[in-house]
């Protein structure tokens, strides 16, 4: 039987020592042109961007966005199987979430992916048939990377919390099989910081490091947790590895885009540098 997300997540960071996921956004009007003439264009240049990316990368994250196509829907589950082979999860980044029949057809997406996000919006049904998987990684969008994140998410209650922090404290009653992250940006530390307080045993998944300028220290302090009962080690004690994603995606996968066909060997270089620059707040050194 295969082993929960999160379990399998925790050792592919100790494997490959990352916690970079790369955000396999493939935006048509920006792949090389010597691509074009590909049948699945973005296919051939996820392929590309996996051979060079995958020692460094801890997850792939495609954005469903991209891929809502006839041709991107093929090219996306070829992305999947070929990230697959090379024994890297894969995160759907979908924000799904629906009611009744709709919610359960959607929650059919992860018969292909390890795990997907989701939005918390309209409550606990909503999000049920995604929970109810239980060796598969749900994470809740609570507090975005986008600035208007804060028309919503920052509102107080009467309760006196901020919204985002209701539905942290929600996410937490709702990781009933232990499946359960967050998805809290590094452009916002401070919050960062206080979710982790609230929280301290979810995973996060940390966007807007990169093209978004997010904060790539906070991002590891804060966005990496231990996992509950992790027993992995030959006496029996914890591994002790923190569990997390910090994900870049356009400033990963085009960091060549002027370079022709050399794309794919600035994309390894990005994901290497990134690798490098978290491990140094992972490992204490900077």
């Amino acid at each position: 039987m295969t082993a929960p997300f999160f379990e399998r997540l925790a050792d592919r960071i100790e494997r490959v020592d990352s916690v970079v996921s790369v955000g396999l956004d493939a935006d048509r009007s920006r792949l090389p042109d010597h691509l074009a003439e590909k049948d699945l264009p973005r296919w051939a240049f996820n392929r590309r961007i996996i051979d060079a990316t995958h020692e460094h990368a801890a997850c792939y994250k495609p954005n469903a966005a991209f891929y809502e196509d006839a041709d991107g829907w093929r090219s996306l589950r070829e992305t999947i199987a070929y990230a697959h082979g090379k024994d890297v999860p894969v995160l759907l980044d979908a924000k799904r979430a629906d009611i009744g029949n709709t919610t359960r057809q959607y929650a059919q997406l992860l018969d292909e992916v390890d795990a997907i996000t989701v939005n918390p919006y309209m409550g606990r049904d909503s999000l049920q048939p995604f929970l109810d998987r239980e060796r598969k990684g749900v994470f809740v969008l609570c507090r975005t990377s986008n600035p208007g994140g804060a028309d919503l998410q920052d509102l107080e209650l009467d309760s006196g919390e901020a919204v985002y922090e209701r539905v942290a404290a929600l996410a937490d009653l709702w990781n009933e099989h232990g499946n359960v992250g967050l998805v809290v940006g590094a452009t916002a530390p401070d919050e960062l910081e206080s979710i982790r307080e609230q929280v301290p045993n979810l995973p996060f998944l940390v966007p807007g490091i990169g093209a978004q300028g997010g904060d790539a220290e906070a991002a590891v302090a804060h966005g990496l947790a231990e996992l509950a009962e992790r027993d992995t080690s030959v006496d029996g004690t914890s591994s002790g590895v923190g569990v997390g994603l910090v994900n870049s995606s356009r400033g990963i996968i085009f960091a060549g885009e002027d370079q022709g066909e050399a794309f794919a060997k600035a994309a390894g270089n990005a994901a290497r540098r990134l690798k490098r620059r978290l491990n140094q707040y992972r490992n204490g050194d900077a």
